[in-house]
């Protein structure tokens, strides 16, 4: 019964009919015949899926492009464009009025000197402008051929009106254009003498920074006894210098223009700023005679720029007068005396102290020698030998410490 159910359960695998389609005489060894290929379905159409809206993401406050935090480049950015502004503006104007000074002056310098512009390292034909441009507020020109002087130095010395820091500085504390005139004087046209007149803030400066009246005359008296106006002090070698210098037509002058004129220095012994104690020359610095004045261009808001210029020319008149009236002064015999002991006594002590820088690096460099020794000495290893050397050396100091003695034979 058991294998009548068995056959019974697997006889429907016998039936033709039990799977359609299916032909027994064909080959069924095909290795593929169970494999499951998924048949590819038609595709069906999508809709569009829907248009969202557009949101607006809220960005943190510190990606955003915000002005404000880029002040500090917007403020550098400004202050360049400024500083190049001011630049070309100040450099045009100081060339203005350097030509402006020139040009009025031009036929007064060439009627007292024969060449105008000539710095001496060119030839005449090469020289297409006379006015030389050291900087941006600097303007020097040379003039030379007269009598009783080698040559004249003017410089224009301009605010510096190209530098935006120099045009703060200025608004803050006022300062003026400025000419500085330097005469030098042929040796045998001008006497012994040192003489300077100045307003009380450049009297202060030249007495601790020029040489000359630092040495000579370093003492500051007021004017105000030769009815001066202003603040102005008188430093001079000698008294009756003052006296003679001060006349008439130079008070005149003050009096007419008390604020233009800044300084004026005679000097037979100029050599300039005052050197620096670790600076002494080892030899006697030669003075030079020169006339130095400095006049300022007193523009301002009652005055034009063309005004200012024009009350300049009496000024270098002035220096012409100083010229020939230096030329003809010559001092008292007793002046004189007192002005040769006075550059006798400036050698003798500048000898002096030249001796004693002198003697003091000898003796610096004996003792270093004297500590060389004593190091060698040190070194030794032999006991003995460093004694003997320690006598040796004893010896020669104690040779040298006693005085010389000089020895004469008589026959």
């Amino acid at each position: 019964e058991v294998e009548t159910e068995s056959e019974d359960e697997f006889s429907h695998f016998e039936d033709d009919e039990e799977f359609e389609g299916f032909n027994p005489r064909e080959d069924h060894e095909d290795p593929d015949e169970f494999y499951n290929e998924p048949k590819a379905r038609p595709e069906k159409a999508t809709p569009n899926p829907p248009k969202q809206p557009i949101k607006i993401v809220n960005i943190p406050a510190h990606l955003r492009t915000n002005w404000e935090n880029y002040y500090m480049e917007i403020f550098m950015i400004i202050g360049i464009i400024v500083y190049f502004l001011n630049f070309f503006t100040g450099k045009t104007k100081n060339q203005k009025i350097a030509n402006q000074w020139f040009n009025s002056h031009r036929g007064m310098l060439e009627s007292q000197f024969s060449l105008v512009g000539d710095d001496g390292n060119k030839n005449m034909e090469d020289i297409q402008e006379p006015l030389t441009k050291e900087s941006e507020n600097i303007f020097t020109f040379w003039c030379s051929g007269r009598i009783c002087c080698e040559g004249m130095l003017v410089e224009l010395k301009l605010l510096k009106r190209q530098d935006l820091v120099g045009v703060i500085s200025t608004a803050m504390k006022p300062a003026h254009d400025q000419v500085h005139v330097r005469v030098d004087m042929s040796p045998e046209d001008m006497d012994s003498f040192i003489f300077c007149i100045a307003n009380k803030k450049s009297s202060l400066r030249l007495a601790k920074e020029m040489n000359d009246l630092a040495t000579y005359c370093p003492e500051r008296r007021p004017a105000d006894k030769f009815d001066i106006p202003g603040s102005y002090f008188i430093m001079s070698e000698v008294a009756e210098v003052a006296s003679a210098m001060l006349d008439a037509k130079m008070i005149s002058m003050f009096r007419k223009y008390p604020d233009a004129i800044d300084t004026i220095h005679f000097s037979d012994q100029f050599t300039g700023p005052k050197p620096g104690e670790d600076q002494q020359p080892l030899e006697l610095p030669q003075g030079k005679q020169v006339l130095i004045f400095v006049f300022n261009i007193m523009t301002g808001k009652d005055k034009t720029l063309e005004e200012a210029i024009e009350d300049t020319k009496p000024l270098m008149q002035l220096v012409f007068y100083c010229l020939d009236k230096v030329k003809r002064y010559k001092l008292s015999r007793e002046a004189k005396t007192k002005a040769d002991k006075n550059r006798t006594r400036v050698t003798e002590n500048h000898w002096r102290s030249i001796h004693a820088v002198k003697a003091e690096k000898a003796a610096e460099e004996r003792e270093k020698k004297r500590r060389e020794i004593k190091e060698r000495i040190r070194e030794i290893e032999d006991p003995e030998k460093q004694r003997k050397m320690e006598e040796r050396e004893n010896r020669r100091e104690k040779k040298k410490s006693q005085p010389k003695m000089k020895q004469l034979k008589v026959n």
